[in-house]
């Protein structure tokens, strides 16, 4: 798909790959974009600059999903591209509340759901439509210091694929983004950003990309309708070598894990301090 002359809906659009998105459509001659935050001022503000639209929505609400797709489409018209992107981060393991997988699953997965469900059909009934929905990384690998993260991010991987493997026929074209480092505010905004650096310093190992570098490779992963859409090569590399041997890349993983936490900070120790 090219973007020119499209209407794009971006979720988490007020700052990071979201706004960098929202900048590399317009430039690129979409028609409409409509820029979606929890942020409403910071959505507004980036969708003047873009003559867009900005709305402020918490996309773990359904019926608030349901309510943009509806006005969008009233409008501007029919919604060509969905990129459900919004997320945050936090740290910590089997000690983590409960409560908090609940925030970060109904954010990172029940609100790619809730798009799909809005945009499906819709788009089943005008024959074609692009959803893209932003997991990591750690959707296709794992994450250190979080398991929140890892299992809401391969949960979002999961979903992607099902929705490809279902409704592909149907005209959808489903592609997910699966960065690694990125300079986006994303562990500033979590609640636990003063203690993140042993966990998430190891995403930048293979280089921290800006926002406009990830836009690149996502405009280009749309034009050939990728399904991968992955800004750091690198991590292909990876995930061949996880699915070529899984147990020696577990032992790897415990290796580099061990190498990055003193040992009475390693993740292990944090059940028995909880």
């Amino acid at each position: 798909m090219e973007i020119r002359d499209r209407i794009a809906v971006i979720t988490g659009g007020a700052s990071g790959i979201g706004r960098g998105l929202v900048e590399r459509f317009h430039a690129d001659g979409a028609r409409h974009v409509v820029v979606v935050d929890r942020d409403e001022a910071g959505a507004q503000a980036v969708a003047e600059k873009v003559g867009g639209t900005g709305v402020g929505v918490d996309v773990s609400d359904e019926e608030a999903i349901r309510a943009l797709v509806e006005r969008t489409e009233t409008d501007h018209g029919p919604i060509d591209l969905f990129f459900s992107n919004a997320g945050f981060v936090t740290l910590g393991g089997l000690e983590a509340p409960t409560q908090d997988l609940q925030r970060m699953w109904e954010v990172h997965v029940l609100a790619h759901l809730f798009a799909a469900r809005a945009m499906i059909p819709r788009m089943v009934e005008r024959g074609e439509g692009y959803l893209m929905s932003t997991a990591s990384a750690a959707g296709l690998l794992s994450q250190f210091g979080s398991l929140h993260y890892a299992l809401t991010k391969h949960a979002a991987v999961s979903l992607a694929e099902w929705i490809s493997i279902t409704h592909g026929h149907q005209g959808i074209r489903v592609s997910v983004l699966c960065p690694q480092a990125v300079a986006t505010n994303i562990g500033a905004n979590s609640p636990d950003a003063k203690k993140m650096d042993s966990g998430f310093s190891v995403a930048s190992a293979d280089g921290v990309l800006q926002p406009e570098d990830v836009a690149q490779v996502i405009v280009e992963a749309m034009a050939e309708e990728r399904f991968h859409i992955l800004p750091h090569p690198e991590v292909a590399e990876y995930v061949k070598r996880k699915g070529a041997d899984v147990d020696r890349w577990i032992g790897g993983m415990q290796r580099w894990q061990g190498s990055l936490f003193p040992e009475d900070q390693h993740p292990a120790t944090w059940l028995k301090r909880s």
